[in-house]
């Protein structure tokens, strides 16, 4: 994998998980009425600025990812996609104060290790 192709692959994985980081900061400050109708409480989520803020970040990592999809193979690929799991845990645990647990941190070392043996083998 080049660093170009690598760059790409990683950019659009950073703008996804950025993305659900906005999507739950977004849907955590909604305020929903408890007789409001699903459709009124669904409204509510998605035009909440940090929603579309989500939506805008997953749209301009599309775009990324397509241009990433013509330089490698979908195999090779797609299993990078795993480095949002890390990504927003990382986020999840710096910026909405979620647990750091050491079972979690193993389990996204062996993701990290995962990767970089694709990498290299491929």
């Amino acid at each position: 994998m080049t660093w170009g192709a690598f760059a790409l692959v990683f950019v659009s994985v950073s703008l996804s998980a950025i993305a659900q980081t906005a999507f739950k900061m977004g849907v955590a400050r909604v305020q929903l009425a408890p007789d409001a109708t699903l459709w009124m409480k669904a409204l509510s989520m998605v035009f909440s600025p940090m929603v579309l803020l989500g939506l805008t970040l997953y749209g301009f990592g599309t775009v990324l990812w397509l241009f990433a999809l013509r330089q490698l193979d979908l195999s090779l690929a797609y299993p990078f996609v795993a480095m949002s799991f890390v990504m927003v845990a990382g986020s999840g645990m710096l910026f909405l104060g979620e647990p750091v647990q050491p079972t979690r941190l193993v389990g996204l070392g062996l993701i990290v290790l995962g990767l970089l043996v694709m990498a290299r083998g491929g």
